[in-house]
């Protein structure tokens, strides 16, 4: 004769996630739309001829681009998400930005047309960048130039704009430009 067994009642019991857990998650983004609104931020300042607050801003978020990447790493938050908007911040805030900046700054009142096409070059070649850094798995480095170091070099220059002659600008432009697309391969720092 079969035993049957006793019918017992399982309860199951809701695991609550940790809420500090939860809301990490977004930490990185959250450093990565600062990012984005400094870039912003240096696009209207530059509207409003404060071209010195315009390269701060711009240098801030540098840093705050520098701080996403390693938050999310450091957290285990990596995201495809997280990813492609940084991307996107990385475009207004190293590409737009810097453009705007120094085509208000040193091309607007002198070279309106020949400015406005390097400050085009410029955002067309960081969009490239990013577009061939979205595609590409590279390990342990970069191929190119990062629009990040180009448009902190940018924003560096508009601080000295006093000190730098317009030519400078253009060559500065020109060779961010093209070092942003090249093939040369640069160490993740």
């Amino acid at each position: 004769m079969r035993r049957i067994p006793k019918r017992t009642s399982f309860r199951i019991r809701r695991v609550h996630p940790d809420p500090t857990r939860r809301w990490l998650k977004y930490a990185a983004n959250a450093i990565t739309a600062a990012n984005l609104s400094l870039g912003l931020l240096s696009v209207l300042l530059s509207f409003f001829h404060l071209f010195r607050w315009a390269a701060v801003a711009l240098m801030a978020a540098v840093l705050f681009d520098r701080l996403d990447g390693s938050t999310a790493r450091r957290l285990g938050i990596v995201s495809d998400f997280g990813r492609e908007l940084d991307s996107l911040s990385d475009l207004v805030s190293f590409g737009v930005a810097p453009a705007v900046l120094i085509y208000s700054q040193v091309y607007m009142d002198r070279l309106p047309l020949i400015g406005g096409a390097l400050s085009m070059l410029y955002v067309l070649c960081g969009a490239l960048r990013l577009a061939r850094f979205n595609v590409q798995n590279a390990v342990g480095g970069f191929l190119g130039v990062p629009i990040t170091f180009a448009g902190g070099v940018l924003g560096l220059l508009s601080l000295l704009a006093r000190d730098v002659p317009m030519a400078g600008f253009a060559a500065a432009e020109i060779l961010l430009s093209v070092l942003m697309v090249s093939k040369i391969r640069v160490k993740k720092f």
